[in-house]
């Protein structure tokens, strides 16, 4: 039997979920997430391009990616895979490409079959809620996370 959540091990307060049903199987949804020739066209908020460095999907297998802004700004990102299940689970911490990163985002991304259509359910973990707030604040966060998903969909209509 499993444990109920407690206060104390809650991660509600340090949390953001996004969900986006597209119309595309989970197989091709999963293969334009894990894919660096498929990613570049679409990873990112709107305005964003990304170039990949290296990208190894498997369990700590690392994705190094540089986001460019569209105000001229760069920011080097480090995913580290903890969990990869085709085409249903990917496990990873993201943050900056520094090692130790202290913000780095705990995020739960599943992919389940509706009926040939995909439900994506992204769920970011922050380390404190006081971290969550700074990012959904100052950064936009959960704007950006929809117009992430936006341009996957956008993309996925072109792939299928």
């Amino acid at each position: 039997m499993t444990e109920p959540m407690t206060p104390e091990t809650s991660t509600a307060d340090r949390e953001i979920v996004l969900t986006r049903l597209v119309n595309a199987p989970p197989a091709l949804v999963f293969e334009a997430w894990t894919n660096s020739e498929h990613v570049s066209r679409w990873w990112g908020p709107r305005g964003f391009t990304t170039t990949t460095h290296e990208m190894d999907l498997r369990p700590d297998g690392v994705w190094r990616h540089t986001m460019h802004g569209p105000d001229g700004v760069d920011y080097p990102d480090r995913i580290i895979y903890r969990e990869v299940v085709r085409p249903e689970r990917l496990v990873y911490d993201l943050g900056s490409d520094l090692e130790d990163d202290p913000g780095q985002i705990h995020v739960t991304v599943t992919f389940d079959d509706r009926e040939g259509k995909t439900c994506i359910t992204m769920r970011l973990v922050f380390a404190s809620a006081a971290e969550r707030e700074m990012v959904v604040e100052q950064h936009h966060a959960i704007e950006g996370g929809n117009q992430h998903l936006d341009r996957l969909e956008e993309y996925l209509a072109t792939m299928a």
